[in-house]
């Protein structure tokens, strides 16, 4: 996204370890790992989501790569592109790419959303692992680790994630407000760990759409995470249905990536949004939105399921 900077998420994310809320054990095993840098083993990080897992991985791989860390780095989505055809590809260009430099001790590998890939893809994926295994370490990301298979979880160390106590949360938003000169009372940050539940990237991205109606209250904060979103919903469907396709998918976009809405509660709010129009269409519009909630259960490609289904719902346009 061309405007990340002016995402809080990203411009407070943790650049060390030794940054990152919470985690305190596991920051020390893995800062102790960091110490004896050849013999790290592959990683597999579970937990749920916004935690601190990814940020976690990109971090050891900065600590570990220096200035580098980037060129010697290949983050993958497992979820994004299901075939294991295409993670094998890109690993296996990226392992191959220009001989290790002197400085670097092997190249990392970020596994993102593991525990979306059929058994099968991760039994190849194990293969891939053995393979690199002289060049590249893997950071394997989950949220649930029961649905890593045993041979991938017992080739890595394990670490458990913990969701972060609401204390922490709030501390953590506190000193981010601080640094953005922003008003933020006790009621309005303890209203955002309650629609967060633990969940720090949410809860930063609610601090600042909370931010964009004025002081952190709690009706700021409830503003921002239901009413402005349904709002919005609506705004995106009334440009579906009139056409302009472009417009409505970099909303959506936005609402999804900026803010954090769950695909599903996107087309939860755009189903009850229908209701509104009185369309002369209903029954065939919900059962298009019903058609793309059972492709995103069945682990298609959001954005792209999303963006289609607003190209199938401007068919509805105002005759």
């Amino acid at each position: 996204m061309g405007n990340s900077h002016f995402m809080w998420v990203e411009k407070y994310r943790p650049a060390k370890l030794s940054e990152i809320v919470d985690q305190k054990e596991i920051i020390g095993s893995l800062t102790s790992l960091l110490k004896n840098q050849d013999e790290m083993p592959h990683l597999l990080f579970s937990g749920s989501a916004g935690i601190g897992k990814t940020t976690a991985a990109v971090c050891i791989s900065r600590q570990i790569l220096g200035e580098h860390w980037k060129d010697y780095t290949l983050e993958l989505n497992a979820s994004d592109e299901r075939g294991i055809n295409m993670v094998r590809d890109r690993v296996k260009k990226f392992s191959r790419f220009a001989g290790l430099d002197t400085q670097i001790p092997f190249k990392i590998i970020i596994l993102d959303e593991a525990d979306e890939m059929t058994s099968d893809a991760q039994t190849a994926l194990r293969r891939i692992i053995e393979d690199t295994a002289k060049y590249c370490r893997f950071i394997l990301i989950a949220n649930n680790i029961s649905k890593i298979i045993a041979p991938i979880q017992s080739r890595c160390a394990v670490f458990k994630f913990t969701s972060i106590p609401e204390k922490d949360v709030i501390d953590h938003l506190k000193v981010i407000a601080k640094k953005e000169k922003l008003k933020a009372d006790e009621k309005g940050l303890k209203a955002i760990c309650d629609y967060a539940e633990g969940d720090m990237r949410h809860s930063i991205n609610l601090l600042q759409a909370a931010a964009s109606l004025g002081d952190i209250t709690e009706e700021h904060v409830k503003g921002a995470a239901g009413l402005s979103k349904t709002k919005d919903v609506s705004d995106i469907l009334k440009l579906a249905l009139d056409g302009k396709i472009s417009e409505a998918r970099d909303k959506m976009v936005e609402l999804v990536k900026v803010y954090g809405m769950s695909e599903s509660d996107f087309l939860k709010y755009i189903n009850s949004a229908v209701f509104k129009t009185k369309h002369d269409n209903l029954g065939e519009i919900l059962e298009v939105i019903a058609k793309y909630d059972y492709r995103l259960l069945m682990g298609s490609n959001p954005e792209i399921q999303l963006s289609a289904l607003l190209a199938e719902l401007s068919k509805f346009g105002k005759k």
